[in-house]
């Protein structure tokens, strides 16, 4: 008998609920994350082999889980928060939280909905993942100490600040600046000691952008040879991504990414808006390529340049080849998995003959309008032109007061 095991996780705790293929509730409880919570966890589901462990929000707080289920062999779907909320309010007649109607939620909408996304385990991708996130953080925390650095430099040696400070910038700037009052010395000491501290980060940077490429290129992906994405675009997309197969279609993976627009039409009124839903951190790797093709000589600024004559305004165009660049991400990614499966999306050898703003002709095949223009007329005008109607006369005395 095959059960359904729903999970709300915690950082510290995980409550699970335990049911059949008929919403039977067979056990419930709630263990401690830690290892010997985990072993009894598993050792209270151990009675149903044929089991599927559904988490909330496996990308989020249930990542920690997630990963330690799957490295231990177990079956594991993702249950999107929305989804469980739903569930929750249909079920229950309100949207109270707690633990327990967390899990029941989530194990009722793992037996309802099907194709859920199943997850895997991928060492590589994890460590990827892993070093993407780090790379943010100290980024984040770079900018932080260049504001702090930028402060006190301001109060040491007032009128000399550079927008796009460094270490070396900053350390010849102090080598000039000798105080002789206390509350100059305690400016510069400080001063040193965010100087060291930037030096330590840009340090840290430089070793994981050099350990990331190298992760990248191990891969085998041939997502840098797309104008505009690097070693940082192409590891935040596969860490993000994992398995293309789980997009349909392009389509799909456009509405992941946040590049194709959302219908708002109303009647006959036929519009779309910009979507701001997706994942926001691939959507601005695309930005950033957009960005970079537009600036530099390719087929991606012949093609913004394209539609800018067309009519559409700055943004408007850079949608557009936003879009085109997600299709030509989603088509190097199956291309990528076909070159490693040694076949093709379809069981057969082979490339497909959709284009991309990468490609020599981007005019082929994609999605030339994801801002789409008016609709045309319901109604095919009249070929005939309308005949004048004859004047009626008017009467004399009309004639008389008008003159």
């Amino acid at each position: 008998m095959r059960v359904f095991i729903g999970v709300d996780p915690h950082k510290l705790s995980a409550t699970i609920e335990v049911v059949d293929t008929n919403e039977t509730v067979l056990a419930k409880g709630r263990f401690d994350t830690n290892k010997t919570g985990y072993a009894a966890m598993c050792r209270h589901v151990a009675a149903w082999p044929d089991r599927v462990w559904a988490v909330e929000g496996s990308s989020g707080a249930g990542r920690p889980l997630a990963q330690r289920l799957l490295a231990d062999g177990e079956r594991v779907v993702d249950v999107p928060p929305k989804l469980s909320a739903r569930a929750r309010l249909f079920d229950t007649g309100h949207n109270r939280k707690t633990d327990a109607h967390d899990a029941h939620a989530v194990a009722a909408v793992a037996v309802r909905t099907k194709g859920l996304r199943v997850l895997s385990y991928d060492a590589d991708l994890e460590v990827l993942r892993m070093l993407t996130d780090r790379r943010a953080e100290l980024i984040s925390q770079r900018v932080q100490t260049v504001n702090r650095l930028q402060r006190l430099l301001s109060e040491l040696i007032p009128g000399e600040v550079k927008l796009n400070l460094t270490a070396p910038q900053a350390r010849e700037i102090l080598s000039r600046r000798r105080p002789r009052d206390l509350a100059g010395k305690t400016c510069k000491r400080l001063a040193l000691e965010q100087l060291e501290d930037l030096s330590v980060i840009e340090r840290r940077i430089k070793a994981a952008d050099k350990e990331r490429k190298a992760l990248v290129l191990a891969s085998g992906s041939r997502l840098m040879d797309l104008p505009g994405i690097g070693p940082i675009g192409a590891a935040r997309i596969l860490a993000d991504v994992g398995d293309i197969a789980r997009f349909a279609d392009r389509n799909r993976f456009a509405s992941w990414t946040g590049t194709a627009p959302l219908d708002a039409s109303s009647g006959e009124q036929v519009r779309h808006r910009l979507s701001r839903a997706g994942n926001r951190k691939i959507n601005h790797m695309l930005h950033m390529a957009a960005l970079s093709q537009i600036r530099l000589d390719t087929d991606g600024r012949a093609y913004y340049r394209r539609k800018r004559a067309a009519g559409k305004t700055h943004l408007e165009a850079l949608r557009c080849l936003k879009r085109r660049i997600s299709d030509a991400v989603y088509r190097r990614l199956l291309d990528d998995t076909a070159g490693a499966a040694g076949a093709g999306p379809g069981g057969q050898g082979g490339t497909s003959q959709e284009s991309s703003a990468a490609d020599s002709h981007p005019l082929i095949g994609t999605s030339d309008k994801p801002l789409p223009d008016p609709r045309p007329r319901r109604y095919a005008a009249t070929s005939q032109p309308r005949k004048p109607q004859p004047r009626k006369p008017q009467p004399v005395e009309a004639l008389r007061d008008a003159g």
